[in-house]
């Protein structure tokens, strides 16, 4: 522990409360969905860049989507399950909490940018299919790419520096299984109400203002559907965005619930189970949601595993 009125250089990872078993368990099942996340986001990096069929730019955005969701998994469940499997506190220094963070952080906004561009890539496939390839050219998905990840990682710069200009003079100690930022103003002895104040409406902003070209997207979308005569047709047209739509669900509403609110400080259980949605469940759900309701990835999947078995038969 840190004596009173002294500045943090290193904080102290709780992790998950329970017995040495229960925590064997939780190593085992955090493992198993890390693995699954890491080989299935992989394989669909795989594909998109070898299949001439996934040469467009709905899939140029989700082999980028599944990069971030690769990332993302891998800033946070390495480190918690280096906790489970080691007895007592994990310790973490100042600087790999502030670089755990940050890219946290700025991997899951630069995948809320590229969340929204996506929804208005489905729009255009499907109110404007006619001008597809001129709007969605190989040039613009590339810009438009390259400027979420700049968003991204620009924007969490002040709110990450903000947070640690504060004096963490409570405790060393984060009831967390890693450098969450609500645990860490906890920890602070410093007036936290205005960092917490811009924090909040930074969250709106990144967060709505992601969603608010989804929502207008998908109310045209759904407009366009439903105009379109045939049972057959309706259906072919949402199965294009279905995908998406399931994911934007999925990762908004736990990120909405953890970081759109005045008060930052939440209790740490909540946190723990929103957390573990965002960082170790959606990106789990990310390869099977867009390739089980896919037909073009099944197919690139089932010809790709044909090659490899032709491949060890030879």
């Amino acid at each position: 522990m840190m004596s009173n009125h002294s500045g943090a250089t290193e904080f102290c990872l709780l992790g998950f409360p329970g017995s040495p078993g229960l925590h064997l368990a939780l190593f085992v099942i955090f493992f198993s969905f890390y693995s699954v996340t890491f080989m299935g986001n992989t394989v669909i990096i795989l594909i998109v860049c070898v299949d001439k069929r996934l040469q467009s730019p709905m899939y140029f955005f989700l082999a980028h989507l599944s990069t971030l969701e690769i990332l993302i998994t891998s800033i946070i469940v390495p480190v918690m399950l280096w906790g489970l499997l080691l007895p007592g506190v994990h310790t973490l220094s100042l600087t790999a909490c502030i670089a755990q963070l940050f890219l946290y952080l700025a991997v899951g906004t630069t995948e809320f940018a590229l969340l929204g561009a996506m929804a208005v890539d489905r729009y255009v496939a499907v109110c404007n299919p006619l001008r597809y390839n001129i709007i969605m050219s190989s040039r613009t998905c590339v810009w438009v790419v390259v400027l979420s990840w700049l968003f991204g990682f620009l924007s969490e710069i002040w709110p990450v520096y903000a947070t640690f200009q504060l004096t963490f003079c409570k405790s060393n100690v984060l009831d967390h299984f890693y450098c969450d930022r609500g645990q860490l103003l906890k920890l602070s002895c410093d007036d936290t109400l205005f960092t917490e104040l811009v924090l909040f409406v930074m969250a709106v902003v990144i967060i709505l203002g992601s969603l608010a070209p989804t929502i207008v997207s998908y109310t045209y979308i759904i407009a366009t559907i439903f105009k379109i005569p045939t049972a057959s047709g309706r259906r072919k047209a949402f199965s294009t965005c279905a995908s998406h739509f399931t994911f934007v669900v999925i990762g908004y509403g736990s990120c909405l619930f953890l970081y759109v609110k005045p008060k930052q400080t939440q209790a740490a259980e909540y946190n723990k189970i929103v957390s573990l949605l965002i960082s170790v469940v959606t990106p789990f759900l990310n390869p099977f949601i867009f390739t089980l309701r896919n037909d073009k990835v099944k197919e690139a999947l089932r010809d790709s595993l044909k090659r490899c078995c032709q491949l060890f038969k030879d």
